[in-house]
């Protein structure tokens, strides 16, 4: 089967135009290997850096700002950093993760010491593990990754195949065990990863996890007032009214990127001679925020709700336990992670406890029916759902 590389990754959301970088030697290498290694694998290694994507572009908020901080401490303080290790760093799409992991590789490739560093997609390490295997060449794959530095894999939930699941798994132990460092980003927690080994899941989990969170007011303030003045030294004709800043940061919540839109919007009708009217912007705020307004929900979050509104433990909930105290709330817990989650139902059975997809159906078949005949059991379902909704 030919095997389509995956396309190089694009720009992303906080990005922020950095004024031009200096040629640096340890760029130069690509944050993979040096140049004999390079020469011997007749190609750079890891996926493409992009040099916007430094700390100094990074918009710094209450929401990221631990990440941050455990990002520059790795790409600053090299082998001192192996306490965090693995880094493992979760957040919803659009929150500035590549940005970050890019950052790391970025840094510590101008460090003195000069790191081994490779930056991989999930994807791209699938395809890369892919052709070595075709090519015969898989054991050289796996020796220049054991010979690296500091590893960073980003889109993690998107690693898939039981073969690669294993191997990346013994490269995770191997550069573990002999103080290498490894950052990993996904767009929900380690346990969440179904789809990845438990081995792995279990290994990711045994660091430092930290999640980011979508940006406060302030934050998305300061992300729009970083582009405008951005864009004002392409462009010093460009004006806008900061009452305009202040109503796009209040009324658009969601991501960076959900604002790189908004903001995209206007410096596109700005452009092409065309400024928005107070009319226009208001009705592209109200479809963004019509369109990202619904929050994600997890599993994780319904189990939160559940145990507390019924005063049982989530241990509880996903325990062997039959007695009616315990097995109500499961399988109302059961019924909202199929209603309100686009998981399936063997998705959702291993998440409480490893139990079968028919217990699932049959818990939220159960539920529905008596919620049908039961009013009361239907207002106590919607305020579970609206305190998870909050």
């Amino acid at each position: 089967t030919e095997i389509a590389k995956p396309a190089a990754r694009g720009p992303g959301i906080m990005d922020v135009p950095a004024a031009s970088h200096a040629s640096h030697p340890a760029l130069e290498r690509t944050a993979d290997f040096s140049a004999r290694d390079r020469h011997h694998n007749g190609t750079s290694f890891g996926s493409p850096l992009d040099n916007r994507y430094v700390f100094d572009t990074f918009v710094e908020g209450t929401s990221n700002r631990v990440a941050l901080a455990a990002a520059k401490a790795i790409a600053e303080n090299g082998p001192q950093s192996v306490r965090f290790n693995p880094l493992f760093v979760h957040a919803n799409v659009g929150l500035g993760k590549t940005h970050l992991l890019q950052a790391i590789a970025n840094a510590a490739t101008r460090r003195a010491d000069q790191p081994r560093v490779v930056y991989l997609t999930a994807e791209y390490f699938m395809w890369r593990f892919a052709t070595a295997i075709r090519d015969n060449q898989a054991l050289d794959f796996k020796e220049n990754l054991r010979g690296i530095d500091i590893l960073i894999i980003d889109d993690m939930q998107f690693l898939q195949g039981k073969s690669i699941q294993q191997e990346f798994c013994h490269l995770l132990n191997a550069l573990i065990d002999s103080a290498r460092q490894v950052i990993v980003a996904a767009d929900r927690p380690a346990f969440e990863l179904e789809s990845l080994d438990a081995r792995v899941r279990s290994r990711l989990s045994g660091g430092v996890a930290i999640e980011m969170v979508s940006p406060d007011f302030d934050m998305r303030k300061e992300i729009l007032t970083t582009r405008v003045d951005a864009l004002k030294v392409e462009d010093p004709s460009f004006l806008i009214d900061e009452k305009v800043v202040d109503t796009i940061a209040r009324r658009v919540i969601g991501s960076g990127r959900d604002l790189e839109g908004a903001f995209n919007q206007i410096a596109f009708r700005h452009a092409v001679g065309q400024p928005l009217s107070a009319d226009h912007l208001d009705d592209l705020l109200n479809s963004l925020t019509r369109t990202n307004g619904e929050k994600r929900i997890r599993i994780e979050d319904i189990l939160k709700f559940v145990s507390r509104h019924y005063n049982v433990t989530r241990t509880d909930i996903l325990s062997a336990r039959r007695t009616r105290t315990i097995v109500r709330p499961r399988q109302i817990a059961m019924y909202l992670a199929k209603t309100m989650t686009p998981r399936s139902l063997p998705e959702i059975g291993r998440r409480f406890g490893g139990r079968d997809h028919t217990t699932v159906l049959h818990a939220v078949r159960k539920i529905e029916g008596e919620r049908a005949k039961d009013e009361k059991l239907g207002e106590e379902l919607d305020l579970i759902r609206r305190m998870i909704e909050e």
